[in-house]
């Protein structure tokens, strides 16, 4: 079983090759090339170059590199994939997902451009931004809209404003939202990728909005900025001792069922299958269960 890390996923403006060169040495695991928010309308033209002059020209090392794109179905997202697949990324962030019919219509598109460009069949996956009301009713359905998905974002501030609520630090106002991504994530086996913390000088402010992310279910959240890289990444990668505990309760767990004995009592507490799956889990993010 593969698994590719995506513990923090680094947003940087696609129209600014040197906060991409830099994003390029960071180790962080996912760089997104933003077509969409973070270019003004008259730079869109610009940044689709810029975006794919840098993948092709620079070394990302084991880094992810993907492409925000417009939102589905305008003219701008047509131009973004006809500059940008044949500086073949290695997927694409689709913002405003709402419903299956774009996912879906996406996907054929990228699935024609691989077998003419004699490329691998889901050679580019899809990740989704959930940012709207209409989106969060869907969830479901964009869940399975497409096997090339791989991941559910939630966009907390867009999502905030298109359902009228007031942001918080606190953010309540969002824990539903939060859960219900993780839910249907979790149900179609994609990823889930929590929303951005907008306070780039409370440190300590997002890395405890990260551990409550990882504790709500969620494999990993974006970043804006390179200095949150490392605390998120450090947040979503299990720490040594949770390593050691998951492999001696694995172990004891192989013993035992070599005993044929199901139900056993370790370190003080008794084990049945969900206890084996989360160490499963923790092995999994810690790259240790092949």
């Amino acid at each position: 079983m593969s698994y590719n890390p995506r513990r923090a996923l680094l947003f940087m403006p696609a129209d600014d090759l040197h906060k991409i060169n830099k994003a390029a040495t960071l180790e962080v695991d996912c760089i997104v090339m933003d077509l969409e928010d973070g270019v003004a309308p008259d730079r869109k033209h610009a940044a689709r170059h810029t975006a794919a002059q840098a993948l092709q020209t620079l070394a990302f090392g084991r880094t992810e590199r993907l492409v925000r794109l417009n939102p589905l179905n305008t003219a701008e997202a047509e131009a973004d994939l006809a500059v940008l697949l044949p500086a073949l990324p290695d997927g694409f962030v689709v913002p405003k997902a709402e419903d299956t019919i774009s996912l879906s219509a996406l996907s054929a598109r990228l699935a024609t451009f691989e077998r003419e460009a004699g490329l691998p069949q889901g050679k580019f996956t899809l990740l989704a931004i959930i940012e709207t009301a209409r989106g969060m009713v869907a969830l479901r359905e964009i869940a399975a809209s497409t096997p090339r998905l791989s991941a559910l974002i939630f966009g907390g501030e867009d999502y905030t404003s298109s359902i009228g609520a007031q942001r918080t630090p606190q953010g309540m106002e969002i824990l539903y939202a939060r859960s219900a991504v993780v839910l249907h994530a979790a149900a179609a086996h994609l990823q889930a990728i929590d929303t951005l913390f907008t306070n780039l000088e409370d440190s300590e402010g997002l890395r405890a909005d990260a551990r409550f992310g990882r504790q709500l279910g969620f494999t990993g959240k974006l970043a804006i900025h390179p200095k949150q890289v490392p605390i998120i990444q450090e947040a979503f990668t299990p720490s040594q001792a949770e390593i050691e505990s998951a492999e001696r309760l694995l172990a004891a767990y192989k013993a035992n069922q070599a005993l044929g004995i199901g139900v056993f009592a370790h370190e003080g507490k008794m084990v049945d299958m969900p206890m084996i799956k989360a160490a499963q889990n923790v092995l999994l993010r810690a790259g240790r269960l092949l």
